[in-house]
């Protein structure tokens, strides 16, 4: 999915001159990102650098950017957590050492969001009328773009925003994160939090087992952000069949044949949804849950200051 938002990124540095031929870009990325601008960047034959987390990748995963072509900078990440300001640090550096380079910076770069438009528009083509949208948030792009765009054509439409234990991105403390691609240590500024009207939290288990229910019942192979997100919005599209519930897939699962698809994680066979949880606790902003918990908050469309306010 990423590579909508990266292309759409990089069509318009193009067109202003930020990115000229043979030009060198920076980023830092959990590993989509980074994979769809290392794609582009080889077909557009651009230099590339992209920064992450020992926590992020695994070995695999760096030497498939690596034979796109790009310089891997790999920091350390004791903590699990994403180590989100050390990686931008790291990134300033860099351009620092380039003043002609580019750097997406997708977390707060507009055209991240703006690019869902297209993802909006074939939505309603595709699907019609649509009553709930049910995203799993990193960059907050995908989300927030989606909803404003579908918004516009459904005013009530009901946006569910799915985040992990460990993420600061709805209040909650930080702490280390098993689920690659959900939730961040930072809070980007491409996030609309006046559009959620609920926050999902959903432990690394729950998220694993929901992916292999995904796969095994639809045929999906997905990632772990996908599986969390499709927990969500099952539950949400069993308790009112009545209304239409739409959910973002943004990753795939071949990053994830060692660990959610290995042999040993594989269990019931007739895995489903209702099986792995009955529904999520309602939550107060606090403590984070561990990994087997998926708990749930009333957003109502406030800023994370009002929400955090009243706690």
């Amino acid at each position: 999915m990423k590579l909508l938002p990266a292309r759409f990124m990089l069509d318009r540095a193009e067109e202003t001159g930020e990115l000229r031929a043979g030009g060198h870009i920076v980023e830092t990325t959990s590993g989509t990102f980074g994979l769809a601008l290392a794609m582009l960047a080889a077909a557009r034959q651009y230099r590339l650098s992209l920064v992450t987390a020992d926590s992020l990748v695994d070995d695999v995963f760096e030497h498939r950017l690596k034979l796109l072509g790009a310089t891997v900078v790999v920091t350390e990440d004791p903590n699990k957590s994403g180590n989100q300001r050390v990686r931008l640090d790291v990134v300033r550096t860099l351009l620092s050492q380039d003043l002609t380079a580019f750097w997406p910076n997708q977390y707060a770069n507009a055209h991240n969001p703006m690019s869902y438009a297209s993802v909006a528009s074939l939505i309603i083509r595709k699907i019609g009328r649509v009553d709930r949208l049910v995203a799993s948030v990193g960059s907050g792009g995908s989300i927030s773009g989606t909803a404003h765009f579908l918004r516009t054509a459904f005013p009530e439409l009901e946006v569910v925003a799915v985040d992990t234990y460990g993420s600061v991105l709805f209040g909650q403390p930080p702490a280390p994160r098993r689920v690659r691609g959900m939730g961040n240590s930072i809070v980007p500024e491409n996030l609309r939090h006046d559009l959620i009207d609920h926050v999902h939290w959903v432990g690394a288990d729950l998220a694993h087992q929901a992916t292999l229910a995904l796969y095994r019942a639809h045929g999906i192979f997905a990632g772990p952000t996908s599986g969390a997100a499709f927990l969500v919005a099952d539950w949400f599209a069993r308790r009112d069949p009545q209304l239409k519930t739409v959910f973002l897939l943004p990753d795939e699962g071949y990053r994830y044949l060692s660990t959610v698809y290995a042999i040993d994680q594989l269990g019931d066979v007739n895995l489903s949804t209702e099986s792995i949880s009955p529904g999520p606790l309602i939550a107060q902003l606090g403590p984070a849950g561990n990994d087997a918990d998926w708990s749930s908050f009333v957003w109502a469309r406030r800023s994370l200051a009002q929400v955090m306010s009243r706690t």
